[in-house]
């Protein structure tokens, strides 16, 4: 992890990686099966309206025991300052006000004067860069991914409050499995605690 925004990393923190996406009614288009000689055809509505999602993926850095937790959010079009620090609000209620080491990217929203203040009014947040042009470090995007070829392949919604259900109905997916939001950490290669020594 890189620069640090405000000192040392807490050893009892929770690690809490986060990361953007967007949906919209043009459908995820994956390979599927068919009968032979039979190609399937989308038929959906072609309409640009998109909705923002937002994930935190967290891992307790002194107790795996406590972790992971992921904490969601969907709104309609993208994200800005305004609308990330409404998520951080969220984020910081939903770890009842646990120091947190946040891990995000070089997103302008991300860094932006605006967040910036915020952050330096926040004793339980610590924010962490990725390095540049390094999605695969993130787990979200895992998360994602996992998302956009299960519950969101193929899906040529009516409305963009069907993309939303399937999006959330994946996420509830994801909470209910004790070993997919870890293996999202193990395939970054990176690592949240530490072997004990051998004696």
């Amino acid at each position: 992890m890189a620069a640090h925004q405000k000192g040392a990393v807490k050893k009892r923190a929770w690690i809490v990686f986060l990361g953007e996406s967007g949906v919209s009614l043009l459908p995820e288009v994956r390979r599927t099966y068919a009968p032979r000689g039979r190609t399937p055809l989308l038929r959906h509505r072609l309409n640009w309206k998109r909705a923002g999602m937002a994930a935190a993926l967290g891992y307790h850095a002194a107790d795996p025991e406590r972790g992971p937790r992921l904490c969601f959010h969907l709104k309609p079009g993208s994200y800005d300052t305004t609308s990330l620090i409404e998520v951080l609000e969220q984020i910081k209620t939903f770890y009842a006000g646990e120091p947190v080491v946040l891990v995000w990217d070089e997103l302008s929203a991300h860094w932006s004067r605006g967040m910036r203040a915020w952050v330096a009014e926040q004793d339980w947040l610590t924010l962490e860069r990725l390095p540049a042009y390094a999605p695969e470090l993130n787990p979200v995007e895992l998360l994602w991914s996992a998302i956009k070829t299960r519950e969101l392949a193929n899906l040529a919604g009516d409305h963009l409050a069907d993309v939303a259900d399937a999006a959330e109905r994946g996420i509830h997916r994801i909470c209910s499995s004790e070993q997919l939001p870890w293996s999202f950490l193990t395939h970054t290669g990176l690592t949240i605690h530490s072997k004990t020594p051998q004696n």
